[in-house]
């Protein structure tokens, strides 16, 4: 949701009050590219994302999972430091309302860009919220950091790649809301694929490889442990929930199908064996973003 710097340390005490929400989920584009038409797919490697070394977290009224909870709930905001992150590899929670756990609550820093898509076929004006079904936007998917790579099947000449909305760190869902927002600057390395391979398995939607990526660190001490291997992950985008579970797990089978040249009835099988099925995003109403990933480790070779 990061809009336009409208939140700043310097602003912290009237932000929220005269924040403007159609300045939310900025698009920074299009950029057209060379080659790119219609039945190709844009691949997108993330080469850098650095945040800021300030982000925030905020809770508004009539938005997110839970808004008619919330609904008495006056505005709230907090502010994250940002300025040892990738040092450290986590952030500390800035709780007011528990003093307890002040500085005792470390969550990864994992930066990624909450909003990226290409242009639908149709002319015309399109908003980043909610995501679309093929072409992205809005997708918040946390999956999608530097080492990862991003497939969109292209629907309009030259693509017209957009892209914004730094995330800091995001958990599965982004269920109030927003995530740790914070503007960012990215490097983005962006491919054309032509061949039948890639647009068999993205005939539903983006697809995702993701990046080797740190575990949550143990809460009293220093070490992220541990690392969660790369997949290779299916983003169902649509209204109804169960639809895109569907099409989540269907890019998969076709990916597993055209890849690893697997029978699709044995593809299925080692989906409900061995795949990870994740909400996504789950506020962008009306549509929810379902990711279902394969994990990459179980292939020996």
């Amino acid at each position: 949701m990061t809009g336009y710097n409208q939140i700043r340390p310097d602003n912290v005490e009237e932000a929220l009050s005269g924040f403007v929400f159609a300045q939310t989920d900025p698009g920074h584009g299009p950029v057209f590219v060379e080659g790119a038409e219609p039945g190709d797919v844009l691949r997108i490697d993330f080469l850098e994302l650095k945040t800021a070394d300030y982000g925030w977290t905020a809770i508004f009224p009539g938005f997110g999972i839970l808004a008619d909870e919330f609904a008495d709930q006056a505005p709230a905001l907090r502010m994250w430091d940002l300025r040892r992150a990738a040092e450290r590899g986590y952030i500390e929670f800035p709780t007011t309302a528990s003093e307890h756990l002040r500085g005792r609550i470390r969550v990864p820093f994992s930066p990624f860009l909450g909003t990226i898509g290409i242009a639908p076929a149709e002319g015309g004006d399109h908003p980043m919220v909610p995501p679309m079904p093929l072409t992205g936007g809005n997708i918040d998917t946390r999956h999608i950091t530097c080492g990862s790579s991003l497939y969109l099947p292209v629907q309009a000449a030259g693509a017209l790649l957009s892209a914004g909305d730094g995330h800091a760190a995001q958990g599965d869902g982004e269920v109030c809301g927003t995530a740790v927002e914070t503007p960012m600057r990215c490097r983005l390395r962006v491919t054309v694929e032509k061949g039948e391979k890639a647009k068999s398995w993205c005939a539903d939607g983006p697809a995702i490889v993701t990046a080797p990526r740190e575990t949550r660190p143990e809460l009293d001490g220093d070490v992220v442990r541990g690392v969660e291997g790369r997949e290779f992950m299916a983003l169902g985008v649509n209204a109804d929930l169960r639809e895109a579970t569907r099409k989540a797990v269907r890019g998969v089978l076709a990916w597993l199908v055209a890849e690893k040249g697997m029978e699709r009835v044995e593809a299925y099988m080692l989906a409900s064996v061995a795949g990870n099925l994740r909400l996504t995003e789950v506020v962008d109403m009306p549509n929810y973003a379902v990711g279902f990933g394969i994990p990459l480790g179980i292939f020996v070779d």
